[in-house]
C-alpha cells in the first residue's frame, strides 16, 4: 500500500510540473498541496516539527527554482526552434514567456526583436482599409527589443547590427543607425554585413565621402568575390550620385 501511494505522489507531482510548462497558471494552494503530500508536512507546530518543515521546505524552494528555470530555457529552446522553422509568430510568443523567467536576458529581447521585424512583413492590410497600424506596432516592438538588448550588453553587436538594419531599410531613419552600426564595426572590425549597411546609411544621410570609404573598406577586407563585385557597384553609385549634384 505504501509502495502504491508513493507511486501516486510521484505521478502527481510530474503532473504538476507539466501543467506549470504548459499553461503556467497553477495556483499556489495547488502546489502546496503537492508539497504537503511529498514532504509529508501539514501543519507543524512543535518546535521539532516546525525545524522539520523548514528543512523539508528549504530543501523544495531549491527545486522549485531549479524547475522555473529550467522551463524559461525550454521556452527559449522552443522559440529557437519555431525560428529556424521560419515561423517567427510562434517564436515570438515563445520568447515572450522566456522572458517572465529571465527578464535581463539581452539574447531573448534579440530574438524579439528579429521576430518582430520578420513579422512586420506579414502584417498586411488584408482588409483593404488603409490601416498600417498593426506593421508599424511590429516595428516599433523591434526597435524596443534591440534597444533593451543593447541596453543590457552595449557591445551586443548582433543587436546593434538588427537595430542599424531596421532604422535603414525598415523605418528609414539612417541617421539612427549610423552610431550603433559604427560601435558594431569598431568591436567586430571584419564585420562585413555591418560595413554594407553602414555604408548605404551614410549615402542615405548625403555622407558620400563616408559612404565611398566604407565600400573601399568591405573591398579591402572580404574575401568574397561576390562582395567585393557588389561593392565596387554600390560605390560607382554612390559617385555618381555625389557628383551628379
Amino acid at each position: 500500500m505504501k509502495s502504491i501511494m508513493h507511486k501516486i505522489i510521484i505521478i502527481l507531482g510530474f503532473s504538476a510540473v507539466i501543467t506549470v510548462f504548459v499553461s503556467c497558471e497553477v495556483s499556489n494552494k495547488k502546489i502546496l498541496r503537492y508539497q504537503k503530500l511529498e514532504e509529508g508536512v501539514s501543519n507543524p507546530t512543535t518546535i521539532e516539527e516546525l525545524k522539520d518543515a523548514i528543512k523539508k521546505y528549504g530543501e523544495r524552494a531549491a527545486d522549485v527554482q531549479m524547475a522555473v528555470g529550467q522551463v524559461g530555457i525550454w521556452y527559449k529552446i522552443l522559440g529557437t526552434r519555431y525560428l529556424d522553422q521560419k515561423m517567427y509568430g510562434e517564436a515570438l510568443k515563445c520568447f515572450q514567456e522566456a522572458l517572465k523567467y529571465y527578464p535581463d536576458n539581452q539574447n531573448l529581447y534579440y530574438y524579439v526583436g528579429v521576430c518582430a521585424g520578420y513579422m512586420s512583413h506579414a502584417a498586411l492590410d488584408f482588409g483593404g482599409t488603409g490601416n498600417t497600424q498593426q506593421k508599424y506596432n511590429y516595428l516599433k516592438l523591434a526597435e524596443e527589443a534591440y534597444l533593451r538588448a543593447i541596453s543590457i550588453e552595449d557591445r551586443y553587436v548582433r543587436a546593434l547590427y538588427g537595430i542599424g538594419v531596421l532604422y535603414v531599410f525598415e523605418l528609414d531613419e539612417s541617421q539612427k543607425a549610423i552610431p550603433y552600426l559604427e560601435k558594431a564595426i569598431e568591436i567586430d572590425t571584419r564585420n562585413i554585413d555591418a560595413m554594407f549597411v553602414l555604408a548605404r546609411a551614410y549615402y542615405s544621410c548625403y555622407e558620400f565621402d563616408k559612404s565611398t570609404e566604407m565600400y573601399d573598406k568591405i573591398i579591402n577586407t572580404t574575401k568574397s568575390q561576390e562582395k567585393k563585385a557588389i561593392a565596387l557597384e554600390n560605390k560607382e553609385k554612390v559617385l555618381n550620385a555625389q557628383y551628379s549634384n
